[in-house]
């Protein structure tokens, strides 16, 4: 994924986009009953808004997304179409700062069930290092040229890649839940049962994470895409992005050293990359450094080359991929 455009997290939404308190303005009929087929016609911005629908909706929703698979979120332009389109839904959920022009399209769609799932937990700044106290002096350093980095484009430069914590991502799936209740309150009670089994999937996802690494070798894992900020904090890791925000820039040559140095001393073994985006920084630095590549998925879409069906799944392949390079015992 093209990370320049990583964290423009308040970006360019207008600011009648309405949030999750806007559903109390709902009147009590439900928001289905317009279509006539009694479903909830729900827009979710990209995959992991499109997956908490689908598993919290189940039956009472048809939910489209905006993003097609493939496609690097970040990239997408919405066409006329799309954007009428937007405004015939009965429900959209959306993360406020990944897709500038998503957010802009929702601020002027008129569409009152509007949840920005960025709403529902507490975002965090992360830079280029992140994790728990990994003791590299640099680390502050880049935290701090990142936050500069993205200053003008988010609100508070904050990391919106909140769906790669299960346990953030099981408080919006509870939000979710809420809204969609809120929205239409006539399947309200399979809303409520649908997403207590999704949060129930979630917590099981968290404790094969907090097992799974909780004795390894090395604590440091090194990736392209600095998007994992809120999975390493959750387990005691350190993520070391190799260009910060873009995983396809050429990394200076001090930030390499600096890397090989870090990959020496803190006994990383693999550089990751991703599925949507080109593998060249990374194979750059495992050259230079002796190291090998793994893919580490951060989620924005599934397709052919994921491993895995679905959020769960690629979930589980990321932990693995982990594990693997952080010699899990």
């Amino acid at each position: 994924m093209n990370v320049r455009r990583l964290i423009p997290t308040a970006a360019v939404a207008s600011a009648t986009v309405l949030g999750l308190t806007a559903l109390t303005a709902c009147s009590s009929s439900s928001a289905a009953d317009k279509n006539g087929d009694g479903k909830l016609n729900v827009t979710a911005s990209f995959y992991p808004m499109q997956y908490l629908a689908q598993e919290i909706g189940g039956d009472h929703v048809s939910v489209d997304t905006l993003t097609k698979p493939g496609v690097e979120p970040h990239d997408l332009e919405l066409s006329p179409k799309q954007t009428a389109f937007l405004g015939e839904s009965d429900f959209i959920l959306y993360l406020k700062g990944i897709q500038p022009a998503v957010d802009d399209a929702i601020g002027q769609s008129g569409v009152k069930n509007t949840v920005d799932a960025a709403k529902l937990t507490t975002l965090e700044k992360h830079g280029t290092g992140v994790g728990h106290d990994h003791g590299h002096d640099e680390g502050e350093e880049h935290a701090e040229e990142d936050a500069h980095e993205h200053e003008g484009e988010g609100e508070a430069g904050t990391d919106p890649h909140i769906w790669l914590d299960p346990v953030k991502y099981a408080e919006v799936a509870k939000g979710v839940g809420k809204a969609m209740e809120k929205a239409d309150p006539d399947h309200a009670a399979a809303y409520k049962k649908n997403t207590k089994a999704l949060v129930e999937k979630l917590d099981a996802l968290n404790t094969k994470f907090e097992d799974g690494l909780r004795n390894t070798k090395s604590k440091t894992f090194i990736t392209t895409h600095s998007a994992f900020g809120y999975l390493a904090e959750r387990y005691g890791l350190d993520q070391e992005g190799i260009s910060g925000v873009d995983p396809e820039s050429d990394p200076s040559p001090a930030r390499i050293k600096e890397l090989q140095d870090i990959a020496k001393k803190d006994k990383v073994s693999t550089v990751f990359f991703e599925t949507l985006a080109s593998d060249k920084t990374a194979k750059t630095l495992a050259d230079d450094a002796g190291l090998k590549t793994d893919v580490l998925d951060p989620l924005e879409g599934i397709t052919d080359k994921s491993k895995g069906d679905d959020y769960i799944g690629v979930m589980e392949s990321n932990l693995a991929a982990l594990q693997k390079s952080l010699g899990a015992k």
